[in-house]
């Protein structure tokens, strides 16, 4: 028998009023492990309302208390890592350690969460003019809807819930169909740390509810991480709904490696951030982009790494990957492959027709390389988001950062070198939210914020770390005077400035 996955609403996992369900599959089998319920409009309203009765009353409960409930989460949270790994890994297919180290960046955000203290201290002018004070602060704007991908199912939402939580509103999670079941669990771990009920709440749905969410006019911000075209829909119907909204998008990922990096630890790091978690990150490198002689240097490295790479069911101790997550996923990617082979690449490493034994029913697509890949192939202009690295060669350094300036993604990129001249300059005149330099994951800690440039953001805040705390909350700022009883008012019909009072 499948599981039953429901919402959780107002403290209670219900399957609520909508009837409809639709699949979970493992993708390593290929079989159906859970039925979703899917929200109705009944079921949407219910959840706004709750969350809108909760973010009144949390707003005024104090931080101490705010700050109690994260700490409590964040332990309770640390000891379920493998058991919440273990829910990832069968919905989304990526290797057990992999989904432990998803926790693991999401447990970070928690706790930064839990100093939001720091972060909420407002600012205050003494005597601006004469008896009078100026102080500002800031306060939580209420219902924020979370809408998250399927490719990080924890990291996600904890990047987006807990600076929510903490700041004094109420979070409304719609999590990705395709893995929904660690909503849910994290929701339980929220009411056990004692989050009263509404505050957190999971919403499961396509895009009806999505909808529902941009236009409810209880709802007053939106958070969102998923593909360019989504983000910048999510974008434009929020805020013309009135909204504040933050909508992270897609990426495609230049990684530019010099003639005098390491190539061993190059072509080591580019294999991990290719190819782990089966390609489908948001940081993933998708293109290394080889420097002059840097190409003959490390392709041979890159295709012996590659052809290491140990693809298997997630659970197996010693697997590197697991599979994609639907076979349409395994398609399109074997379509850009096989559209950049008649285009002229050179496959080196072809993964398209893996078969796992005992695993022949699973999406798995095996480590891809495609050597001398043009700006103007699919493969370099589509989000692959699978387990393909393209290697681009280009003659100099200037012609490697134009070539990544040119691209409309600005999401994450990385340069590796042993020039601190190089890197400094990739580094300063790259138009790309996040760089790494000998780091092929730049992902920002906690106490930093997330996002990218161009078309991987729409809206003016990153993700966690203290832009976080500014979308999550609104500036407030109070003038004051306190004149004896028997002063004269001393009003004045001119604008008032510090210079006249």
């Amino acid at each position: 028998m499948t599981t039953s996955i429901k919402h959780f609403i107002n403290g209670q996992e219900t399957p609520g009023s909508g009837g409809a369900t639709q699949p979970v599959y493992n993708p390593a089998t290929g079989q159906v492990s859970a039925e979703l319920h899917l929200a109705g409009q009944e079921d949407l309203d219910a959840t706004v309302a709750a969350a809108r009765t909760a973010a009144d009353a949390w707003a005024e409960a104090s931080i101490a208390k705010r700050t109690a409930v994260l700490f409590k989460f964040r332990e309770l949270l640390a000891a379920s890592r493998d058991e919440l790994a273990a829910i990832v890994t069968s919905e989304h297919g990526k290797v057990l350690s992999d989904a432990a180290g998803e926790v693991g960046r999401g447990l970070e955000v928690v706790e930064y969460a839990c100093g939001v203290s720091q972060s909420l201290k407002g600012e205050f002018s003494d005597q601006v003019a004469t008896g009078i004070d100026v102080h500002s602060f800031r306060q939580p704007v209420g219902v924020v809807a979370g809408i998250t991908p399927f490719n990080f199912p924890v990291m996600v939402p904890l990047w987006m819930a807990p600076v929510a939580i903490a700041t004094g509103n109420a979070f409304i999670l719609k999590p990705s169909e395709r893995d929904p079941s660690a909503s849910v669990f994290i929701a339980r771990l929220w009411k056990q740390a004692g989050l009263p009920d509404g505050v957190f709440s999971v919403l499961h749905g396509g895009k009806e509810t999505v909808d529902g969410l941009l236009t409810h006019p209880d709802v007053d911000a939106i958070s969102f991480v998923g593909s360019t075209p989504i983000a910048k829909y999510v974008h434009e119907t929020a805020t013309a709904h009135g909204k504040r909204v933050q909508a992270l998008g897609g990426a495609k990922n230049h990684a530019v490696v010099m003639p005098d990096a390491d190539m061993d630890v190059a072509a080591d790091h580019l294999t991990a951030a290719a190819f782990g978690s089966a390609g489908q990150r948001c940081m993933a490198i998708s293109v290394a982009v080889a420097v002059g002689e840097a190409g003959d240097l490390v392709v041979d490295k890159l295709i012996q790494r590659a052809n290491d790479v140990k693809v298997a069911e997630g659970t197996v101790p010693d697997a590197d990957m697991g599979p994609v997550i639907t076979p349409q996923s395994k398609a399109r990617i074997q379509r850009i492959v096989g559209e950049a082979e008649q285009d002229g690449a050179a496959i080196l490493v072809d993964g398209r027709d893996l078969v796992v034994q005992d695993h022949e029913d699973g999406f798995f697509v095996g480590p891809t390389l495609v050597d001398r890949v043009t700006s103007e192939m699919s493969a370099y202009t589509e989000e692959i988001f699978g387990p393909v690295l393209v290697l681009v060669r280009v003659d100099t350094l200037e012609e490697a950062i134009e070539l990544v300036n040119a691209n409309p993604y600005g999401n994450g990129t990385a340069i590796f070198t042993s020039s601190g001249y190089a890197a400094r300059t990739y580094t300063r005149r790259i138009h790309v939210g996040m760089v790494g330099v000998n780091v092929p994951l730049p992902v920002p800690v906690a106490w930093h914020s997330f996002g990218g440039w161009k078309d991987s953001l729409f809206g003016d805040h990153h993700i966690y770390g203290p832009d976080g705390v500014r979308f999550y909350t609104r500036g407030k700022a109070v003038t004051t005077r306190w004149p004896e009883v028997s002063e004269a008012s001393g009003a004045s019909f001119a604008f008032p400035s510090s210079g006249k009072h």
